[in-house]
């Protein structure tokens, strides 16, 4: 868990690694910068904190989590705590206790403290205009954008965008550049590997070290295209429509990339088992990826029961060719967007019913949602939701129908049985280990680290 240093004598709160030495007696200790920023301190100039993943703690509560997972989807943009609260089933007061507790800051200041550090991003690296990165970071008002950037920063957006250094601005030959800040240790290559072995004819791949895949904005199509960057970020291109909205849209890429997850915590308790350990010490900044949605999550886990990755790409691609829509002029192997949910609810199938709950933004569904809250939908057998809790952010999944996890407790010859249950509460991140390295024994794999 990242820490932050919050200075009494200068009112400046640094990220590790900051050149500052300030007298510890000065010191107080934040675990994330709303946190700091709640309590009266700003960024730090020098080593600028809103520049780097901030994560929340692993052993967070659940509920804390889901919290976390709906303010990122932005149901604090022009909604209440209150409203946030009735969702998780708390109330308010509780919701803002445990916050307090476990993040050091309300719901509302998080929220707050999000969209401020990605505006200031935006202002840092694009040239976007000032109302362009306020509605962009979803701000509701140009009144509210300038307001929040004065308390945060102590400054005007306009001032804000006069002193970014030379190296900041991101300079693209179309679309919009954004660095994609990640925890330390994060392995690039080693999440790339696992999304090209499980890509979506069409709808995603990988060409070299560039993920890129096709989205829909409100109905539009856009493409997304991820590469290395510098120093502890990634770079993402994004062509888009239109840029409201924006910070939503890139919240879902660092989920389904896994930048901000920070599993610590599980890759020491991985590393001591003896069968377990060598995979994990060989991958360690390998994080679960996440997924762009339940429903193309879902899809695959159904037309991929009991088939090859290859025979489940091929399934994929004829179901991406018959529902999806054709966008011309893509590039590489781009050539769809995924059905919409409203399309494939009108399936008689278990997919179908799927994406009439996603259609129905079935809250059984959301980010982080673990595969016994799950038990509730109808349709979902234990490998389905399981499949569905380890791409959606769930710490504690284990989809034993995956083929790929299947191949590797094959050769590694352990017990689908008995081996899961001494990986808890890490069995998400225990099985992408195990995939990776039974798609690493696939020829042409993709190398298996290559650490950034």
């Amino acid at each position: 868990m990242t820490t932050y240093s919050a200075v009494v004598t200068t009112g400046i709160y640094c990220r590790p690694g900051c050149g500052a030495k300030p007298l510890l007696r000065n010191t107080r200790t934040y675990e994330h910068p709303a946190a700091a920023e709640a309590a009266g301190f700003r960024a730090c100039l020098r080593c600028r904190p809103y520049r780097v993943a901030a994560s929340i703690e692993a052993d967070a509560p659940e509920l804390v989590c889901r919290a976390w997972q709906l303010i990122i989807d932005g149901v604090l943009d022009g909604g209440t705590e209150a409203a946030l609260a009735a969702r998780i089933g708390l109330s308010p007061r509780h919701l803002r206790r445990l916050f307090l507790k476990h993040l050091g800051a309300t719901p509302d200041q998080l929220a707050r403290s999000r969209r401020a550090h990605f505006a200031r991003r935006l202002l840092d690296d694009s040239d976007l205009t000032v109302l362009d990165v306020a509605f962009a970071s979803g701000f509701g008002s140009l009144r509210q954008f300038n307001r929040t950037m004065r308390e945060v920063f102590r400054a005007a957006p306009s001032d804000l965008r006069e002193r970014r250094r030379r190296a900041d601005r991101l300079v693209a030959d179309g679309g919009l550049v954004l660095r994609l800040p990640f925890v330390p240790g994060y392995d690039w290559a080693a999440v790339r590997g696992f999304l090209a072995v499980r890509a979506v004819p069409g709808v995603e791949e990988v060409d070299g070290d560039t993920y890129r895949r096709t989205i829909t904005v409100d109905g539009a199509p856009g493409v997304l295209e991820v590469s290395p960057g510098g120093e502890g970020h990634l770079l993402l291109r994004a062509h888009l429509p239109y840029w409201e909205g924006l910070i939503h849209v890139v919240g879902q890429v660092t989920r389904l990339l896994g930048v901000e997850a920070d599993h610590g915590a599980g890759v020491a308790a991985l590393s001591a088992d003896p069968v377990l350990g060598p995979l994990v010490r060989a991958r360690p900044g390998l994080v679960v990826p996440g997924a762009w949605s339940a429903l193309e999550v879902g899809v695959r886990a159904v037309l991929g029961r009991g088939r090859t990755p290859g025979e489940t790409a091929e399934r994929l691609g004829s179901f991406v060719t018959t529902l999806g829509t054709r966008v011309p002029g893509l590039p590489g192997g781009l050539t769809h967007t995924f059905p919409e949910a409203a399309k494939i609810a009108m399936e008689e199938s278990v997919i179908g019913a799927l994406a009439a709950h996603v259609a129905g933004e079935h809250e059984a569904l959301g980010h982080g949602t673990g595969p016994d809250t799950m038990a509730a939908l109808p349709y979902a057998d234990l490998d389905l939701r399981h499949d569905l809790a380890f791409r959606l952010g769930h710490p504690d999944a284990f989809p034993p129908a995956d083929p790929s996890l299947r191949a590797a407790l094959d050769d590694l010859g352990l017990d689908p049985a008995a081996c899961p249950e001494r990986w808890r509460p890490w069995r998400s991140l225990a099985a992408a280990h195990l995939m990776a390295h039974a798609d690493a024994l696939q020829p042409g794999a993709l190398p298996a680290s290559h650490p950034r």
